[in-house]
């Protein structure tokens, strides 16, 4: 019995209903991550999650990693520092414990908070200047929507290897 067919990816499938264009490609970043953590991880227990793989940090890291990176690169975004809970939390993601399914609906969670404080950016705020942690780095609205896009999809993609890799462990 082969698996069910993939849909078509998010960004093939044309515009996301009430997201303007300079938005977009965010959405379809968003869109793709929920649907392949939900087909890649389906079956994956607690231990699974949180086994190591030699070196490689466990998919937990990288489940929560997506979830708290959008938190604070949307904060960065709206032209905020992070919070000292923010801060607490990057210092957490490591740590084991959460199951599959709180990991993924505390990315469901933060992905939708996103979406929404996205929403809110109009064309003529892309060359808005954004200030990135204590350092202050310079970046701009548009920088940091293309690296919240760009960001999340480097972690799906390791947190689907991983997923694989803990998938073979078990054999």
């Amino acid at each position: 019995m082969s698996p069910e067919p993939r849909p078509t990816e998010a960004w093939l499938r044309g515009p996301v209903e009430g997201v303007p264009p300079h938005l977009m490609p965010v959405f379809h970043s968003f869109a793709m991550v929920r649907e392949d953590l939900a087909y890649y991880t389906q079956g994956l227990t607690t231990d699974d999650v949180w086994r190591r793989t030699g070196s490689l940090p466990p998919l937990g890291f990288h489940l929560r990693h997506i979830a708290h990176s959008v938190d604070r690169l949307v904060t960065y975004l709206c032209g905020n520092q992070l919070s000292d809970a923010q801060i607490a939390t990057l210092k957490q993601e490591a740590e084991p414990g959460a199951t599959l399914s709180e990991l993924l609906e505390d990315i469901d969670e933060k992905l939708g908070d996103a979406e929404r404080r996205i929403r809110t950016i109009e064309p003529g705020m892309l060359n808005e200047p954004r200030y990135i942690g204590k350092k202050r780095l310079p970046s701009t609205v548009l920088g940091l929507l293309v690296h919240v896009a760009e960001h999340t999809q480097r972690h799906l993609g390791q947190a689907i290897t991983t997923s694989k890799l803990a998938r073979e462990a078990r054999r």
